[in-house]
């Protein structure tokens, strides 16, 4: 597993940081902010593209604190290629997806 990101010369992410993404191991919900911060660490235009808060879930009044993630590609090819590997990432897509929108908009939840 690379530490890093690692990126071509042309900023892309290389297959070794999306096969990071890919084949990390999600024991338990603790994994899932360190992979993505990861994620992060290579994402191009995140000071647009990337924003998280907390919030309760609205179905609960009351409920858990959930902690909300608005990820937008940009259309810039890289940052689909980390939104795939995340994918591709099964346990990962499974316990955190929310919402997709057209124009490569992504929200994704954690519980807190």
């Amino acid at each position: 597993m690379s530490p890093e990101p690692t990126f071509d010369n042309h900023g892309y992410p290389t297959e070794e940081t999306l096969k990071t993404i890919e084949e990390w191991k999600i024991l338990n919900f603790n994994e899932i902010p360190k992979i993505l911060e990861y994620v992060y660490t290579g994402w191009n235009y995140k000071e647009w593209g990337w924003s998280k808060n907390k919030r309760r879930h609205r179905a609960y009044k009351g409920g858990p604190l959930r902690r909300y993630y608005h990820i937008s590609t940009g259309g810039w090819s890289g940052n689909e290629s980390l939104i795939s590997a995340m994918e591709n990432n099964h346990i990962l897509w499974s316990l955190i997806f929310v919402q997709h929108r057209r124009g490569g908009h992504y929200i994704f939840e954690i519980p807190e």
